[in-house]
């Protein structure tokens, strides 16, 4: 058996730093259980001291799942360090991650301090941050532009102050394979203590290095490799986990490493945070994309035709996914449903089955063909809704010209309250969106709008993803429906929604960007 690689997985945290990503607390716990079922070891689940409801929605994390640790950040002051023990430091296997910039750029340009001050932050914050919690992972943010005899330095220090696992982030995507090899190599050969700590690699793929970059930190002794599902994150992305796990599974006979990914997880691991972020997957994406398991050369298909083995390294049954065609019809029960879920891998209880079997009625009453997509759609996209937020209840749509439209359009508010508005504009969706801000009195700004199909067909699932903008703060919202102008509805009032959730969450104004 090889050496055991650790995943840490950032989706929640990194990934959420995306341009105009914002998941709510629901969609956290969703997440994180997927990841607990894909098999993380480790889970970021964001960073408590950004506002109270990141702090709650790290403990509902930590709450949700048993088997990963759960950590939060927080950057070298007592006032973060306070915020994730009031979060997590009653739970059971939770931990921090201790951040501070060590490079000369950053420490100078950023944090206007000398290497003696860095260097006292993080000594004095792992100390304090001991007291609460066994599991303490320091980072050196930017470390792949910090002085080497710095690194070692700073290591040895918190890892006499207690923390367990040392990670050196390549934070601007700046390194390469070489470069990152000979880190790992001579930290390890020059800090004392280092072999009592987990080493992490955390990479950008700024110049399209991240894969393999994680990969020549795991050859030079590194034992987690952090990322996020999707490569999703700041700028460029962090590395893709679900191709650092392939990689590592495919050429074990190369890298010689065990993990505890369950393979089979990671395509519907993958489609449910490409729902829930509204980041699609580009066809060409490796491992996951939908044209990675595809052949067009007529002597690519000769060849899989006669042995799979000529063109496709990875099987995609072993990645979860499936080719199955139509499953259900409009007269199946709720028991075949049941069923039809277990085999696609998903769990489902009966109060979820009760719900979800209203919406699969009205969808098999609209639909000739009901695929597996559209059932994973169904289930992913139920409304866990609080009273207090808006839902589209329905509208009427009037042509004035042959490209004006005017929309008379109810939504449902708090206490079951309905309210109206009228909205006039260039075509149907125009319309219906300025009737919804008519009717809650707000100014937003649309700045992109996508549809998707979910399955096959002229009746397909419209998936509509919307962001708006409200004071400079995107975010994003999705609607799924057979009817493509209800889906947009829907896909506008849940970034509004949003909003409210975004407007929380304000860093402290000394706040530095966190971008590890």
């Amino acid at each position: 058996m090889g050496k055991r690689i650790y995943f840490f997985d950032t989706t929640l945290r990194d990934g959420e730093q995306t341009p105009g990503v914002n998941l709510n607390q629901d969609e956290k716990v969703e997440i994180a259980l997927r990841l607990e079922s894909l098999g993380i070891d480790v889970i970021e689940a964001g960073f408590a001291a950004a506002s109270p409801g990141d702090a709650r929605a790290v403990r509902a994390v930590a709450k949700a799942v048993s088997k990963p640790m759960v950590v939060s950040l927080a950057r070298t002051n007592k006032q973060d360090i306070d915020a994730v023990i009031e979060a997590i430091g009653d739970i059971e296997n939770t931990g921090i991650h201790i951040f501070i910039a060590t490079s000369p750029i950053h420490r100078e340009r950023k944090l206007g301090m000398t290497k003696e001050q860095v260097m006292d932050k993080a000594v004095e914050s792992v100390s304090y941050a001991a007291k609460f919690f066994k599991h303490i992972e320091f980072s050196c943010e930017d470390a792949t532009r910090t002085e080497l005899e710095y690194l070692c330095e700073i290591s040895e220090k918190v890892i006499e102050a207690g923390a367990t696992v040392l990670n050196f982030p390549d934070t601007v995507g700046y390194t390469t394979p070489e470069e990152y090899t000979h880190l790992f190599q001579y930290v390890t050969e020059h800090t004392k203590g280092i072999e009592s700590v987990r080493l992490s690699c955390h990479c950008h793929d700024d110049l399209g290095l991240a894969l393999s970059n994680s990969i020549a930190a795991v050859k030079a002794g590194a034992l987690q490799v952090e990322g996020c599902i999707n490569g999703i994150g700041e700028r460029a992305g962090n590395v893709a986990l679900e191709e650092v796990a392939a990689l590592l599974e495919t050429r074990k006979d190369n890298y010689q490493t065990e993990t505890g990914i369950n393979l089979k997880e990671i395509a519907k691991t993958s489609k449910l945070i490409s729902r829930l972020t509204g980041i699609a997957i580009p066809p060409n994406k490796a491992v996951v994309g939908g044209n990675a398991y595809s052949h067009s050369s007529g002597i690519h298909q000769d060849g899989v035709i006669k042995d799979k083995s000529t063109y496709e390294i990875m099987k995609p049954e072993n990645i979860g996914f499936t080719e199955t065609k139509l499953v259900l019809g409009k007269l199946s029960g709720r028991n075949a449903l049941k069923k039809r879920f277990e085999e696609l891998g998903y769990t489902v209880n009966e109060d979820q089955l009760k719900e979800i079997f209203k919406s699969y009625k009205v969808l098999a009453d609209r639909k000739k063909e009901i695929f597996d997509e559209d059932l994973i759609a169904l289930l992913e996209t139920q409304p866990a809704r609080n009273e207090s937020q808006f839902q589209f209840k329905d509208m009427s749509l009037q042509i004035l010209s042959s490209n004006q439209y005017r929309a008379f359009v109810n939504i449902t508010g708090e206490n079951n309250t309905i309210i109206e508005g009228i909205g006039e504009g260039n075509g149907p969706i125009d319309a219906i969106y300025k009737g919804i801000d008519d009717a809650l009195k707000i100014e937003v700004e649309l700045i992109d709008y996508k549809i998707n199909s979910v399955s096959k067909g002229k009746d397909s699932l419209g998936e509509v993803f919307v962001r708006i903008k409200n004071n400079d703060s995107p975010v994003k919202g999705r609607g799924i429906d057979v009817d493509i102008i209800v889906a947009s509805a829907n896909a506008y009032i849940d970034a509004i929604n949003r909003l409210t959730g975004l407007n929380e969450k304000l860093y402290q104004t000394n706040s530095i960007p966190v971008q590890k």
